[in-house]
C-alpha cells in the first residue's frame, strides 16, 4: 500500500459512495423525527476527536436547532469538579462521570441521545449509554463496528456502546481508524473516523428535515451567523426551547 494523498483521498471517496446506503440512516432519522415532533431535543455526546461529531450535530448552520452537546468538561463548566480534572490522561475511561454529565444536562422525557466514539467501549460512553436507557430515553451510536469488535470493553459491564444502542451508525473506519500502513508494519496513518461520522450525522439530519416536510412541518434549521439574517433567525427559533440548549464552550 502506497502512503500518499491519492491513496487516503481513495480510501475516503469509498468510503463515501457505499455509507449513504446504510439501512440504518434511515431508522436514524425516523427517530430524530419522532423526538422532534415530540418537543424533545437531540443530546450529542463524544469525547476527544468524537466531540468534532457532536459539534456536527449541535448548534451549527444547515443543522438542527433543538440540539445540545454534552462533553466532559461540563463537570467544570456546568458542576463543581475542579479544573484539575480534566488533566486526567483517563477521564473518559472513568464511568462515575457519566452521571455527573447526565445530571447535569437539561434533560427532558422526549429528548434523544446521540454517542459517538469510533472504539465504543471506553467506561463513559457505554456508563452513559446505559444510563440513558434506564431512563427511557432512545438512542443512537456512532461507531466503529470493526474496531469495537476487536477489543475488550472498559466498563465494568464488559458491554460496549454498539450493544445499548437503537440503532448502530458504522462509520466504517477500520481498527485503529487510520487506513494507511506505514513501512515496516506496527503504524499507520490517514485518520478516517471524523470524517465518516460527521458524513452519517449530516445524512441523517437531511433525511430528517425530508421527513418533517414531507409531514407538513417546518424544520427549525439553523443559518448560518455570516449572513445578515442569519442572528435574529436562530436567536428566534433558540428561545422555543430556552434552558434546554446550550450554546458556547
Amino acid at each position: 500500500m502506497t502512503v500518499s494523498r491519492e491513496e487516503y483521498a481513495g480510501h475516503v471517496a469509498d468510503l463515501v459512495r457505499i455509507i449513504p446506503e446504510d439501512p440504518e440512516i434511515p431508522r436514524a432519522a425516523d427517530l430524530f423525527t419522532k423526538a422532534l415532533t415530540a418537543g424533545g431535543v437531540i443530546q450529542a455526546f463524544g469525547s476527544g476527536h468524537s466531540e468534532a461529531v457532536a459539534m456536527e450535530i449541535a448548534g451549527r448552520a444547515g443543522g438542527l436547532v433543538p440540539t445540545n452537546r454534552l462533553a466532559l468538561r461540563d463537570i467544570v463548566l456546568h458542576g463543581d469538579a475542579p479544573r484539575s480534572e480534566l488533566d486526567r490522561y483517563d477521564l473518559e475511561r472513568d464511568p462515575a462521570v457519566a452521571r455527573t454529565i447526565l445530571d447535569l444536562a437539561p434533560v427532558q422525557e422526549h429528548d434523544l441521545f446521540v454517542i459517538i466514539s469510533n472504539s465504543g467501549v471506553n467506561g463513559v460512553v457505554v456508563e452513559l449509554a446505559s444510563l440513558v436507557k434506564e431512563r427511557g430515553h432512545d438512542l443512537i451510536a456512532i461507531t466503529s463496528r470493526a474496531h469495537g469488535a476487536a477489543v475488550a470493553s472498559r466498563h465494568p459491564s464488559g458491554r460496549k456502546l454498539a450493544d445499548l444502542a437503537d440503532v448502530v451508525l458504522d462509520n466504517r473506519a477500520p481498527y485503529g481508524d487510520a487506513v494507511l500502513s506505514l513501512p515496516g508494519g506496527g503504524a499507520s496513518v490517514g485518520a478516517v473516523s471524523t470524517i465518516t461520522s460527521a458524513l452519517l450525522a449530516q445524512l441523517v439530519v437531511i433525511q430528517t428535515v425530508r421527513n418533517l416536510l414531507e409531514a407538513g412541518e417546518v424544520p427549525p434549521v439553523y443559518l448560518s451567523a455570516n449572513v445578515p439574517e442569519g442572528d435574529a433567525h436562530n436567536l428566534r427559533l433558540e428561545a422555543l426551547y430556552a434552558g434546554r440548549i446550550r450554546r458556547g464552550a
